[in-house]
């Protein structure tokens, strides 16, 4: 960097790191003062230790994140804070550097990871020297923050509406019927009550050897891990197994096959289900099971596939589970459960509820993840003074960041500057 109204110091010479006090949750009263732990808000507390806004430093466990509470708050002892009168610069820039210097880099490695103050405050920082500079760029970060926990709120609220209406409508349906009480609960009188083994049968996959897995590689090894719990695909990134052996064709799944977890890999995944998004690509493993000779002149494949991320469905299959280090079901169990059947018309159309409902989630998860990239690229050039406030068209990198589509924007694309 090579301004000349921007400082270098060391962290020590603008900022004192403080310890936070113990206070245990059986000490707390609730209240309106947020705790704060080196994760984030802990709990509350009856009076704040901290009397104005401030920032948190995460000094054990999760050490070096940065939290900032805008509001008086008590810094429990696995954390450091600084209050406002602890540092030379604004408050909410000195946030906003902190998580650009990203202080997880010079943590201990000894033992539980933590913080050492001494070497926190060796670490060398370039800011602006006026203070109306460093709020001018605390603003502009805070506005696509705020953007960016708005668009979680909205993911979150929809998912949400998602789960009630999976509720609702595998119970009442679309049409307002009177209801009939069946071995399953309250269903629409017009619905068939049947067992899932005169629908469809399951086929598990196979158990591929570890000696053929690799880190990159044309075909995927399909695990639970794949699985959201609420139900859909996810993608494993850097996690994603491949499979560099041979093996029999028939375990090599088809766009839109599906699968059902038989094997709780992870907390709440056990009976989640996913519809296979491409072909020539995914492996079928042991752990999951594949629904196949459908009889699609009673089920909808779709229909079921929500069924199986419904609450309810979820613990039915849950308790069918066994096994003491890692839970798992059977495909006989699963078959044992009952489903209500509307007709077939009633079926595709609270899909089409459903498949609405998902596109709407996953138009706002792009925004969300493009929002998340920007606030990333600008933290970078606003803090190494690439790009200055002066030049920068807020308004239009938001619209251009949350346009209607949603279209994920590559990691570090240039912000539109003022015209």
């Amino acid at each position: 960097m090579s301004t000349t109204d921007w400082n270098e110091q060391e962290l020590g010479d603008i900022l004192v790191l403080k310890y936070g006090w113990s206070l245990p949750e059986k000490k707390r009263v609730p209240g309106d003062a947020p705790v704060y732990g080196s994760n984030g808000i802990v709990g509350t507390h009856q009076r704040a230790f901290v009397s104005s806004p401030g920032l948190i430093v995460g000094r054990k466990g999760s050490a070096g994140n940065v939290h900032y509470s805008r509001k008086p708050f008590c810094p429990i002892d696995t954390t450091f804070y600084i209050a406002p009168s602890d540092t030379s610069l604004d408050i909410e820039f000195l946030y906003f550097l902190l998580l650009h210097i990203d202080l997880k880099r010079i943590l201990g490695d000894v033992g539980v990871p933590g913080l050492n103050r001494e070497m926190a405050y060796k670490e060398k920082v370039e800011f602006p020297a006026t203070k109306a500079e460093q709020q001018k760029i605390a603003g502009v970060l805070r506005a696509v923050q705020r953007a960016v926990e708005q668009q979680e709120r909205l993911v979150a609220l929809t998912t949400e509406l998602k789960k009630a209406l999976l509720h609702k409508l595998f119970t009442q349906g679309l049409r307002g019927e009177s209801q009939k009480q069946t071995e399953i609960g309250p269903v629409p009188e017009s619905w068939e009550v049947a067992e899932l083994a005169s629908l469809f049968e399951i086929k598990h996959g196979f158990a591929f050897e570890g000696e053929f897995f690799a880190s990159d590689g044309r075909y995927i090894l399909l695990t639970p891990g794949h699985f959201f719990e609420e139900g859909g695909f996810r993608d494993q990134k850097d996690k994603t197994k491949f499979y560099t052996g041979d093996f029999l064709r028939s375990y090599l799944l088809t766009k839109g096959d599906l699968l059902v977890a038989m094997t709780e890999q992870k907390a709440g995944l056990l009976g989640s289900s996913i519809v296979i998004p491409e072909s020539d690509k995914y492996l079928h493993n042991q752990r999951l099971g594949l629904i196949h000779k459908l009889d699609d002149s009673r089920l909808n494949k779709l229909f079921l596939y929500y069924f199986f991320n419904t609450a309810d469905v979820r613990k039915r299959i849950a308790m069918t589970a066994s096994g003491s280090k890692v839970r798992h079901t059977s495909p006989g169990k699963i078959r044992e459960l009952k489903i209500a059947l509307p007709c077939l018309d009633e079926q595709r159309r609270i899909v089409e509820t459903f498949q609405a409902v998902d596109a709407r989630i996953e138009m706002l998860g792009r925004k969300h993840a493009t929002l998340t990239d920007l606030f990333r690229t600008l933290l970078h050039q606003l803090m190494t003074a690439q790009i200055r406030v002066r030049d920068l068209d807020l308004d239009g990198i938001l619209s251009q960041a949350v346009r209607e589509n949603g279209d994920k924007r590559p990691l570090g694309f240039q912000p539109p500057l003022v015209k």
